[in-house]
């Protein structure tokens, strides 16, 4: 069987959040099972990923958009590298920038992506078994493969969608239908939502059977879904949720060499405690408190809003007896509030922008991970922090509910239920409390490191679906 993901990035090509780990590590794994061929198609774009490895041009043409006629190369990564075949997509002037979003066109070069990729594969009359599309960014293949006749040798193929964040849509005016490939023009139906070509509920409409990357949050979908409640639930019969999991490879506090110092449960009290000191070193906190950290996008879905106050509030009602260090950018109103408390308490350590080696020292360092999030289809810093014995605080929500269970209920976490500084803070008491018994700090640290959080079991619950 041959799987093409489609995606707009990939780790460690491209990565702006959990859409690169999980399109990085899902082919792979899948190929570890017998009789499976995953690929990654993706844009090209300007990163040292490119010039530090070898590609080869294994397509070269044209495709039109409007009244443009563009070129469209794809090219191989030769060495498989990555543990699957990587094909990047480049047309001058659209798929060959710096970033992969933040651009005024961003919707002319999705489209040109997917039109580019539909073009080579028809045109080498390449058919795969499956096409795998991730997110809204690659949400119209559905329907291209199907209603457009340019496309013809790849009808029939079979088409997953999966939704990584439902909040993000991909909405424009139905004057970008000017850009689409030719399709017959009594179909329009199937693009729109609302009077707006919506790729995402395309997608939902045109693909075979279509995942949330997590149980818990495709519950959520039917209830809210960015106005998309209601096809969700008329298409509940293609819906499946299969919960993301982890490159153990990468995520391994034994081995990863981004670490100071490397560890495994064995030892882990000591391993984490050498980390947290090194890093607490460089960032002038005291190593004997317990150390908080939060990793991720300064967005309001994240809960990051609310970290100015559960910085300045929570030091101060626990007269400094913990420290926090924070790991993060995407909100200049956020992060100059940050950079005053940066200032103000010396508890507090932040360091802007997104930095993998520092990601993965905190996880390493943390006594505990906060995520106070409002969405959250699936996470995985929760997991990465397991992995490295670092006990998190979540709210009880999305992929959050599937995999951390409170210390309550016999689990290894903390969950909340509001997001609100009032119940963040509440649980970095109910942590202090649990950091003061080192006998139980020790045991919920082991439990979490033993976890499985691999690809394995998710990734033959794909292959299950593909088959099925």
């Amino acid at each position: 069987m041959t799987i093409y993901h489609l995606s707009m990035e990939c780790y460690p090509v491209a990565k702006v959040g959990g859409l690169a780990d999980v399109v990085g590590a899902l082919p792979k794994y899948q190929n570890k099972i017998d009789g499976i061929d995953a690929k990654v198609v993706m844009p090209w774009y300007n990163k040292s990923f490119i010039y530090e490895n070898e590609f080869e041009i294994v397509f070269d043409g044209w495709i039109h958009q409007s009244f443009h006629t563009y070129q469209v190369q794809v090219m191989k990564e030769k060495s498989n590298s990555l543990g699957f075949e990587l094909y990047l997509v480049k047309i001058p002037g659209l798929l060959d920038r710096d970033n992969p979003y933040g651009y005024w066109d961003e919707s002319q070069q999705f489209l040109a992506f997917q039109h580019g990729v539909l073009h080579w594969l028809s045109a080498m009359q390449i058919l795969p078994d499956v096409l795998h599309c991730h997110d809204y960014h690659t949400g119209l293949v559905p329907f291209m493969v199907e209603n457009c006749p340019d496309f013809t040798f790849l009808k029939g193929v079979k088409t997953i969608g999966t939704i990584h964040n439902g909040e993000y849509q991909g909405q424009m005016k139905w004057e970008m239908s000017n850009y689409f490939p030719h399709f017959d023009g009594w179909k329009w139906g199937l693009l729109d939502w609302e009077g707006y070509i919506n790729p995402l509920a395309c997608m939902i409409k045109c693909c075979h059977a279509f995942t949330a990357v997590s149980g818990g949050y495709l519950n959520e979908l039917f209830q809210s879904f960015r106005g998309l409640e209601s096809l969700i639930q008329a298409e509940n019969k293609k819906a499946f949720g299969i919960i993301n999991g982890i490159d153990t490879e990468v995520w391994n506090p034994k081995t990863d060499e981004m670490l100071t110092f490397n560890f495994d449960v064995k030892n882990a009290q000591e391993g984490k405690l050498k980390n947290k000191k090194a890093l607490c070193e460089a960032y002038g906190l005291n190593p004997d408190l317990p150390l908080f950290g939060f990793i991720g996008r300064f967005a309001t879905e994240k809960g990051a809003d609310l970290l100015p106050e559960i910085v300045k509030n929570g030091i101060q009602k626990m007269h400094g007896a913990f420290n926090i260090i924070i790991l993060g950018s995407g909100n200049k109103q956020l992060e100059n509030e940050l950079q005053d408390l940066n200032n103000t308490f010396t508890n507090f350590a932040l360091d802007l922008g997104y930095k993998e080696h520092l990601s993965h020292q905190i996880y390493a360092s943390a006594d505990f991970l906060l995520m106070p999030s409002r969405v959250e289809p699936c996470g995985l810093n929760q997991m990465y922090a397991m992995r490295y014995g670092t006990i998190p605080l979540v709210r009880y929500i999305g992929g959050l509910k599937d995999t951390v269970e409170d210390v309550s209920s016999g689990g290894c976490g903390l969950n909340f239920a509001d997001a609100t500084s009032e119940d963040v803070i509440h649980n970095i008491d109910r942590a202090l409390h649990i950091y003061s018994q080192k006998n139980y700090l020790k045991s919920l640290v082991e439990a979490n490191m033993k976890k499985d959080f691999s690809w394995e079991i998710s990734a033959q619950n794909y292959i299950d679906l593909y088959k099925n």
